[in-house]
């Protein structure tokens, strides 16, 4: 959500954005989900079993990650100290064993690897549909991940970065007041930072980019930082294009989520819970009275997904924040469904006008200029501004809180004023213009974010 919205931003202030990627389908994690699948899966599938599929191979994730928990315990019970039993339960380093089989090659590992991945894939696609997102390019590990390997042992042969006895490869940044890094392992076999190494330099290699912005959480801070260090270490001069913009935790009332876990919130049912509130909160306001089903049901998807982002988009991306589905649909406080309706409202305005014959296309300004109305010009004269700082700051949360201030003061400005009552037509036309200027600005303030319009509430 956070990156939609930044490149939609980017791209009203006349950056040309290119939205891309990065799938992690190859590594130890990936191994864990194949190995508990060949353990426990019985040859069950997404499409016998009803369940989406990257969900489907996220439950084998979680699956070995607790019966790896057990062994490691078990390990620890004898007496061996945990950094060891970490490194010595037999699940562990069978799925070691299945990344270099991987990496080899190995024709039924690989095959085991497309199938999973597909899955996981197909339901990424059925996510990001439903939220509108859509990338222009999108980077596979499994592609890149040999470019980083090759760059890395190009490095070593120009000694930028060092082999261990072992055979690991490593960059040091003591003298930088960090710690060494590993680069490859001793078995070969790649770790994630390898893989970015080889993405950066192709995607800077492919577009020259003023700057490649990385969306990824603030858990990632000193892995992002590495990596600058890294490109530049091996004689990258554009490292300084790299910018990691580090977003806070999503929270819920019951607590932080943890993937390994399975303690987690899936994106879909959330969007499914904010489906249902939003349905149950405009059924009981008697907003959907006049919809047929189909139209009621478009309604509750806008409305639901316009809560789920502006709740999370309104909020400064640094900071960690708790979301709470019930507080995110209230059609009066700091709210998508708030500014959802305040468009609605516009349009049913701006409909009864036309069907009446007002015309608000010209007008003369021949009249005292009430304050609200000035003060709703000149929060509408601030727009560009508003997109352009929330470019310069990479802060969708600059236009959420501005599209909300600007809905707040046309409700007063509809609340105080007569419009469609004023008997004076050159004072309603040019009040009836006000309210359509305000209704483009809080559209397209929304699209920016993510959300869509309602022409009816």
């Amino acid at each position: 959500m956070l990156g939609w919205s930044l490149s939609q931003i980017l791209e009203a202030a006349g950056y040309n954005v290119i939205k891309v990627n990065l799938i992690n389908d190859r590594g130890i994690h990936i191994c864990k989900s194949m190995l508990g699948y060949m353990k426990w899966g019985n040859g069950e599938t997404p499409e016998n079993t009803g369940i989406k599929g990257d969900k489907f191979v996220g439950k084998y994730y979680v699956l070995f990650e607790t019966q790896y928990k057990k062994e490691v315990q078990e390990l620890i019970a004898l007496g061996i100290p945990e950094t060891e039993a970490l490194l010595k339960a037999p699940l562990i380093i069978e799925a070691q064993e299945i990344l270099r089989k991987w990496e080899t090659g190995d024709e039924k590992i690989v095959s085991l690897w497309k199938k999973m991945n597909l899955w996981v894939l197909n339901g990424f696609n059925e996510t990001y549909n439903r939220l509108k997102i859509y990338f222009d390019k999108i980077y596979y590990e499994s592609d890149i991940y040999q470019l980083g390997k090759n760059i890395i042992k190009w490095g070593l042969a120009n000694n930028t970065v060092f082999a261990e006895e072992d055979g690991s490869i490593w960059a040091d940044f003591t003298n930088e007041g960090l710690d060494k890094k590993l680069l490859l392992r001793s078995d070969g076999t790649s770790v994630y930072i390898t893989q970015d190494i080889g993405v950066a330099v192709q995607r800077y290699d492919e577009y020259k980019p003023y700057k490649m912005i990385y969306v990824v959480g603030n858990e990632q801070i000193y892995h992002f930082d590495v990596l600058k260090r890294i490109i530049k270490k091996l004689g990258f001069e554009w490292y300084d294009k790299i910018y990691h913009l580090s977003y806070g935790m999503v929270e819920l009332p019951e607590g932080k989520m943890k993937t390994r876990e399975g303690k987690v919130v899936d994106a879909d049912d959330l969007m499914d819970q904010m489906f249902e509130t939003a349905k149950n909160i405009t059924t009981e306001l008697g907003k959907i009275d006049d919809l047929n089903d189909e139209d009621a049901r478009n309604l509750y998807e806008m409305i639901g997904l316009g809560a789920l982002k502006y709740f999370i988009l309104k909020v400064d991306p640094k900071k960690n924040m708790l979301f709470n589905p019930d507080e995110s649909i209230d059609f009066n406080g700091n709210t998508g469904p708030f500014i959802q309706y305040t468009y609605a409202r516009i349009n049913s305005l701006l409909k009864k006008a036309v069907e009446a014959g007002n015309n608000f296309y010209t007008y003369d300004i021949n009249f005292n200029i009430l304050s609200v109305e000035k003060n709703l010009i000149k929060l509408l004269k601030e727009y560009k501004i508003i997109i352009k700082q929330a470019a310069e700051e990479l802060n969708p949360a600059i236009v959420a809180n501005y599209v909300y201030e600007l809905s707040k003061l046309f409700n007063q400005f509809y609340q105080e004023i007569p419009i469609l009552k004023e008997k004076d037509n050159n004072i309603k036309s040019f009040r009836l213009a006000l309210a359509c200027l305000t209704s483009y600005v809080i559209k397209d303030s929304l699209l920016l974010l993510g959300i869509d319009a309602p022409a009816q509430m």
